[in-house]
């Protein structure tokens, strides 16, 4: 990814802004998530074909990952280990999600289509956190 398609994705051409303002997105849609799963975990769960009690659990990590994340994002200038350790987590998310939807989850064609769309965003925040972090650290070389 080029540093003006990242630039043009984050509205900015300051590395650290736009770590800090993908790290926020991150944070809201995660939190945005957990809380819906937590809040709605029946519904949802009678919607995507799985259990309300994996929701809950879903939903109360999500909600304090995404604080974790929303944390890092309100730094001025987020910590190198603690983004890699996002980026790594949202990777290992997308990819369980795949392997679960494969081989232990069954859930309905809503559910299905909604675990392939989750693990996507993921891996598309992990990408973007990545190359944020890559050209905040070459600006400050």
């Amino acid at each position: 990814m080029s540093a003006t398609q990242l630039a043009a994705l984050a509205r900015t051409s300051d590395p650290r802004t736009m770590l800090r303002r993908f790290l926020a997105l991150d944070a809201v849609v995660t939190g945005t998530n957990g809380v819906a799963y937590l809040a709605l975990s029946g519904p949802l769960g009678d919607l995507l074909g799985v259990g309300s009690g994996l929701l809950l659990a879903l939903g109360a990590f999500l909600t304090v990952f995404a604080a974790g994340v929303g944390l890092l994002a309100s730094r001025p200038h987020p910590a190198s280990l603690p983004v890699r350790a996002v980026v790594e987590a949202n990777l290992t998310w997308a990819a369980v999600s795949v392997v679960a939807l494969a081989l232990w989850l069954t859930p309905s064609t809503a559910g299905a289509v909604w675990t392939v769309l989750q693990a996507f965003t993921v891996a598309s925040f992990a990408v973007l956190q990545h190359f944020a972090l890559r050209a905040r650290q070459d600006t400050s070389s």
